[in-house]
């Protein structure tokens, strides 16, 4: 799916203030809040190449097994992927602390690695967002073969108020081999190599289940889908892991149409503590395998999923395109339009909302949403719109393939509202510009513009309607009537009205212009432009 290029300017371009020099801190209690943690950085020596992403991971571990709130490696990757920033990318403080805040988190914390021989220097310094300021700016020393005993150290340091005994903290770290060959798996730059790592590091620990669960999704990623089921399965069910390894083995059981085995697992995982990525799946499997009275419609799954997670846009797609399926078609377009104003750039959203709205005699707002799919997506570039249901994809809805851990969809929801709020300054931004040009009769430029603030925010009912008096001006009455009706479509004003009575009377159809002018005056009684269209809608000769 297309992200948010909004995001990605705000993220480049906004500047954000640097702390000054601090007498440097240590925490003096527990801060309220998620920490992110980034890789440390390690200069030219080799073994950095792993000990960089090794710390910050190992570091969430421990802050997460101390009872703090660290942001994982799975979700930092996801959101860096979200914003389109390369996760090895060397990162500014400034970018660390804007990256801090799209994920919703407090604190921030990065670092550099010196080495000496066999010796190691940890430099850490943590930074509140909120402030901008240095909380914490400390080192610890420790041997290369003592490296998580000195991470243990540095989480204690930060999270000071936690009563978690070191020996509880240890328990979760396997050998030093295994997991240095598990890092090595996790940053690899090609499967067959990934999965030898990973392999190692079981051989090494046979009880090194996290490292089962990242072979699991090793060869899902290259389609795997037997051996990622057997690495899944292979975690056991005293394991803290168990949860996530059999979401995985579920993911790998649909993708091999397993159906009934997939929805099983599913379903006996949202019985022990219900997620919206459950009930996703579980709508997926009946959507792929088909409903039975037993089972459930696939709405019924979706709409649990968009219950518990209304962030999302994929749920809300999902829930929309169920619908669909169902023929259901007032239900498809609420949810579809409610799916594009989380995700306006999603084609596959605009295309069957589309259909849904062609499907209930919208045809103007249909070919519009049909148009925003095209622009959006080459694969829509062909279709003529004349298909009926046949035009509409099989199989667009969206698996979940990981579990959130439990709190963890807070960084997706900070994320979604960021990307909101940034596509609506944007497409604010070129409103304005837009409106100026038209007042200067520039219309060339103002076109540019609107349609700028159009395909950041579709449902902009100003913008549209200012399109429709660009049109009007120019001549174009029929593309003048379509957008001031998708304009009155996505908010009714009377002012809107009186336009669209006044394209009807350039185009002669003096009943419809009545009707505009009439409905504008029930809304606003004694409005001037709407007595004067109806005045003139009388007075006008009939065709």
């Amino acid at each position: 799916m297309m992200r948010c290029r909004a995001t990605l300017i705000a993220f480049f371009c906004t500047a954000l203030p640097l702390a000054s020099p601090l007498t440097p801190l240590v925490f003096a209690q527990r801060v309220a809040g998620a920490t992110l943690i980034v890789p440390f950085d390690g200069g030219a020596d080799p073994r950095a190449s792993w000990m960089g992403e090794g710390v910050a991971l190992l570091l969430a571990d421990d802050l997460n097994g101390m009872g703090g709130d660290a942001i994982t490696r799975d979700e930092r990757l996801r959101a860096l992927e979200r914003l389109q920033v390369p996760s090895r990318a060397t990162l500014t403080r400034g970018t660390v602390i804007k990256i801090g805040q799209l994920v919703g988190a407090a604190t921030v914390v990065s670092g550099r690695l010196d080495f000496d021989g066999d010796a190691l220097a940890v430099h850490v310094e943590a930074i509140r967002i909120d402030t901008g300021r240095v909380s914490a700016d400390f080192a610890e020393r420790g041997r290369l073969n003592e490296l998580l005993a000195t991470i243990e150290r540095v989480a204690r340091r930060l999270l000071p108020a936690s009563t978690v005994p070191t020996a509880v903290v240890e328990q979760q770290h396997p050998p030093l081999a295994a997991f240095e060959n598990f890092v090595k798996g996790l940053i690899a730059e090609t499967p067959s190599t990934q999965v030898g790592f990973l392999e190692k590091a079981i051989a090494i620990d046979p009880q090194f289940d996290r490292a089962r669960l990242a072979l699991a999704e090793a060869q899902a990623d290259v389609s795997n889908w037997e051996g990622s089921r057997t690495a899944a399965l292979a975690v056991p069910d005293t394991s803290r892991l168990r949860r996530r390894a059999q979401f995985a083995a579920a993911v790998a059981e649909l993708n091999l149409e397993r159906f009934d085995d997939a929805f099983t697992r599913w379903q006996q995982l949202s019985g022990e503590l219900p997620a919206a990525e459950i009930f996703n799946n579980l709508g997926v499997v009946q959507l792929r395998r088909g409903a039975g009275p037993q089972t459930g419609k696939a709405t019924y799954y979706f709409n649990k999923a968009v219950e518990l997670n209304n962030a999302s846009s994929d749920f809300t797609f999902n829930l929309g395109y169920a619908y669909w399926e169902e023929q259901d078609y007032p239900a498809a377009v609420y949810w579809l339009r409610e799916a594009v104003r989380r995700q306006p750039t999603d084609a596959d959203a605009h295309f069957v909302l589309a259909a849904a709205l062609k499907a209930t005699n919208a045809a103007t707002e249909a070919d519009r949403e049909r148009e925003l799919a095209r622009r959006l997506s080459a694969s829509y570039e062909e279709d003529d719109g004349s298909g009926g249901t046949d035009g509409v994809p099989k199989h667009l809805e969206r698996i979940r393939e990981y579990l959130e851990r439990a709190g963890a969809a807070r960084t997706d929801s900070v994320m979604a509202s960021t990307e909101r709020r940034d596509q609506t300054e944007l497409a604010a931004f070129h409103l304005d510009r837009g409106r100026r040009f038209f007042e200067r009769e520039d219309d060339r430029n103002a076109l540019t513009e609107l349609q700028r603030a159009i395909y950041l925010s579709p449902y902009q009912a100003e913008a549209h309607l200012l399109l429709g008096r660009l049109h009007l001006r120019a001549g174009r009455t029929k593309a003048a009537i379509d957008a001031l009706k998708i304009s009155l479509w996505s908010e009714e004003t009377p002012a809107a009205h009186v336009v669209l009575g006044e394209a009807f009377l350039q185009a002669k159809d003096l009943d419809s212009a009545r009707k505009e002018a009439e409905r504008a005056l029930e809304m606003s009684p004694g409005m001037t432009s709407a007595t004067e269209l109806l005045a003139r809608t009388r007075s006008a000769p009939a065709r």
